[in-house]
């Protein structure tokens, strides 16, 4: 038996019941926790073609096919006061990244006249630190936005971590910030893992200022850091529940000197 008017997946084979599920997504419906976990723990390379193929086709209703394409600005490196197991440019480890204080205007403008020239959508200012506190350096900011705003042809993003107060995610806004990059990284569950400078509701904190401010979040996560299956599954429904309007998924790169150094890519949990 089949149903999806009721959301009844019932025997039925793992090709109609992908299909059922894609038909009810493409019909504006939602899937369950456990309907997303059964498709999260597909594994034969049929069921999963089939999967892909309705992800393919859902993309191509809800978003098209137009490419956009982002660059960024490190625009500082290294030295940052967080242990995110995952990154090179924390000071817990040894990992021989860059180090270097916030830049000066020009290369931010060099970076938005090339991004001008190759048609690239917009240009994000990110920075290695545990935060944006208000003070000189917010200050400094949010006249790089300034400046990257009255270029006109990029859309100006940031990600510079931790925001505490309104009052912070309002200057960025007002600067002429438009989209605010702030992975959750991973579920609730696993945060503690790969970080313990902060923790998973300090970054919905941030989420939500920025939404108060009305800037669009780009939010997903990493996958390969030991974490389980359903550690994926619940971060998908964490993401949705920010309303994220971009998700990437990144996939961990080990790199030397940093705890994380020796998982093989895409590692999983098997508890």
């Amino acid at each position: 038996m089949l149903s999806t008017m009721t959301g009844t997946l019932v025997d039925a084979t793992n090709r109609e019941k992908i299909s059922a599920l894609g038909q009810r997504v493409l019909s504006g419906g939602h899937i369950s926790r456990e309907e997303a976990l059964f498709l999260f723990n597909l594994e034969e390379s049929a069921d999963i073609f089939d999967l892909l193929s309705w992800a393919n086709r859902l993309r191509e209703n809800f978003k098209g096919n137009k490419i956009h394409l982002c660059s960024i600005v490190n625009a500082k490196a290294g030295a940052c006061s967080e242990n995110c197991k995952f990154c090179a440019q924390s000071s817990f480890y040894q990992t021989g990244s860059p180090k270097y204080g916030f830049v000066d205007p020009e290369p931010v403008l060099e970076a938005a006249d090339e991004a001008n020239q190759n048609g690239v959508t917009a240009v994000g200012l990110v920075a290695a630190w545990r935060g944006l506190n208000e003070g000189p350096m917010l200050d400094e900011v949010c006249d790089r936005i300034r400046e990257l705003k009255a270029g006109g042809k990029t859309r100006p993003d940031a990600s510079l971590g931790i925001i505490k107060s309104q009052k912070v995610a309002d200057r960025l806004k007002e600067a002429g910030l438009e989209c605010y990059g702030h992975n959750l990284e991973s579920s609730r569950r696993f945060f503690a893992q790969h970080c313990t400078t902060h923790t998973f509701e300090d970054r919905l904190e941030t989420i939500r200022h920025l939404k108060n401010a009305g800037i669009k979040i780009c939010s997903g996560g990493i996958i390969g850091m030991g974490e389980t299956r359903e550690d994926r599954c619940e971060l998908a429904f964490e993401l949705k529940a920010i309303g994220a309007n971009v998700v990437p998924v990144n996939i961990l790169n080990p790199i030397p000197g940093t705890p994380f150094e020796k998982n093989t890519r895409c590692q999983l949990s098997k508890s």
